[in-house]
């Protein structure tokens, strides 16, 4: 699991608690922690990908 799977479950837990509660800033660091773990998963796919073509790129320069 990535950070920002991570971050995204955090989040959402904030956020349900902060609705259970009435805790209307605990609801909003929620919704903060979910779209920074969102952002972060798209940054990590597209690290995943850079790397996944470097790898791609150094096989065929070896053949």
């Amino acid at each position: 699991m990535g950070k920002g799977a991570m971050d995204k479950g955090k989040g959402k837990i904030k956020e349900t608690v902060g609705k259970a509660t009435g805790n209307e800033k605990m609801q909003a660091e929620g919704k903060t922690d979910q779209m920074k773990g969102k952002a972060r998963e798209a940054i990590e796919k597209v690290h995943r990908g850079g790397m996944k073509a470097r790898d791609e790129m150094k096989r065929r320069s070896t053949s």
